[in-house]
């Protein structure tokens, strides 16, 4: 593992320290990333365990809601094999149930208006149900409100989604976890039930500031809700699968797709919103992406930055208290006490298609440039954004204000007369004159 320096180590230690002592967590661990790669881990509290063994990176915690990470990438694999539709009805999945009408992007993004919790005893804290005895105690009546209202987290929707995914692939949700992400990012710590080390859930008595022990049961059908376990050092290869993704895992465009604001609640105005199955926090001027965790006993959370290319994972035994919110924390001291370094410029390569492009134009009398960033064309000024060759003549918008829209390069016999993008007339002079 290659390291931070002494200093930086230092003031990630203390944050972790503080967390631990003001929290009155039983233990905490954590670890922060660099380029994909683990760079420091942490500990502090010697309460991982019943036997008061400390905690490590190679230690299981719950990691309660960052399993929906995880069902999410199912679902959007299902969606890439064109095994279903974002905008498909539930109903089209799951026939007879009831809220059928929403559709799994709402699910995803916790935008259909759905209950938060199925009908019955506290599901996290209560043995586990069948499917079948989960949607027979669903009504339309439960709705909270209508869909894309607001963002409304709902664990029941991400239950739902285990079910889609399992029904259109033939296997357990539990198998395909396994097989389609576990196994090619080589997470091998992470499980359904606690395998080896593995840390003991506590909540802390408010006045006694005793340990009570808390019950880890099985999830039954709410499991691809919140049931896995996991380690700092598994964790921290989910988190760098988030900032360079394995195509035989998803599409850096699908994780793109994931990590672009679907939801949101408005008492969080605009620093906060939700993906499809991502948590996005706006840490202006930066963005951070990823989930946080609960299960009676145990706290988690990851965040990464995927254009600093750093994140931070952090778990702790503890029902309440800093563990989810120390992870962006963390990220922060990180990059305060050695910020990242730019990527070194290089020469940039021969367009394959694009070259008579570039230079200057003219929308009106407003002034643009299209030039190369990357190997790609950039148009900047008042339209910016990428642009990519769809065929002779003709390119998409890939961001910006024109993304998706398509650019026509029209000619005059062998010369460009102007470009015409989403109605606009782009020329080498203002006007064209």
């Amino acid at each position: 593992m290659t390291s931070v320096r002494p200093d930086t180590a230092a003031a990630l230690f203390a944050e972790v320290a503080v967390a631990q002592s003001e929290a009155r967590l039983p233990s905490v661990s954590a670890g922060v990333l660099r380029d994909g790669a683990l760079v420091w881990t942490g500990a502090r509290g010697r309460f991982a365990t019943a036997d008061g063994a400390a905690p490590g990176p190679d230690v299981q915690y719950r990691i309660g809601s960052i399993t929906k990470t995880l069902t999410a990438v199912l679902v959007m694999q299902c969606r890439d094999a064109g095994l279903l539709s974002l905008n498909d009805a539930m109903g089209k999945h799951l026939p007879g149930i009831a809220l059928g009408d929403r559709t799994i992007r709402h699910l995803l993004a916790h935008s259909g208006g759905m209950n938060a919790e199925p009908v019955g005893p506290w599901w996290e804290r209560n043995p586990g149900i069948s499917f079948d005895e989960l949607t027979a105690a669903m009504h339309d009546s439960q709705a909270v409100g209508p869909a894309d209202r607001r963002h409304h987290y709902s664990n029941l929707g991400y239950g739902l989604l285990g079910e889609i995914v399992a029904r259109l692939r033939g296997s357990s949700w539990l198998e395909l976890v396994q097989e389609r992400i576990l196994d090619p990012l080589e997470m091998r710590r992470t499980s359904y039930f606690p395998t080896g080390a593995a840390a003991e859930g506590f909540s802390v008595h408010p006045f006694s500031g005793r340990l009570v022990a808390e019950p880890a049961y099985d999830s039954g059908a709410m499991a691809p809700a919140g049931q896995l376990w996991s380690t700092i050092e598994d964790l921290a290869r989910l988190a760098a699968f988030w900032i360079d993704p394995l195509q035989e895992v998803l599409s850096r465009d699908t994780v793109e797709e994931m990590a672009t604001p679907s939801a949101a609640d408005p008492r969080e105005g605009l620093t906060a919103s939700y993906g499809l199955g991502l948590r996005l926090i706006a840490d202006d001027p930066h963005l951070l992406i990823g989930h946080t965790g609960s299960m009676p006993g145990f706290l988690a959370g990851l965040f990464v930055d995927r254009v600093r290319r750093v994140g931070a994972v952090t778990l702790g035994n503890a029902t309440y208290g800093r563990v989810a919110s120390l992870a962006p924390d963390l990220l922060r001291i990180l990059t305060r006490y050695e910020p990242p370094v730019a990527q070194e410029w290089v020469p940039e390569p021969a367009l394959a298609q694009g070259e008579e492009l570039l230079g200057h134009w003219y929308w009106g009398n407003t002034p643009l440039t299209i030039s190369v960033v990357g190997g790609i064309l950039q148009l900047s000024g008042g339209l910016g954004g990428r642009l990519s060759p769809l065929g002779p003549d003709l390119y998409v918008g890939r961001d910006g204000y024109l993304a998706g829209e398509k650019l026509h390069v029209v000619r005059n016999g062998d010369t460009i007369s102007h470009l015409d993008v989403a109605t606009f007339i782009l020329t080498r002079t203002p006007y064209g004159t």
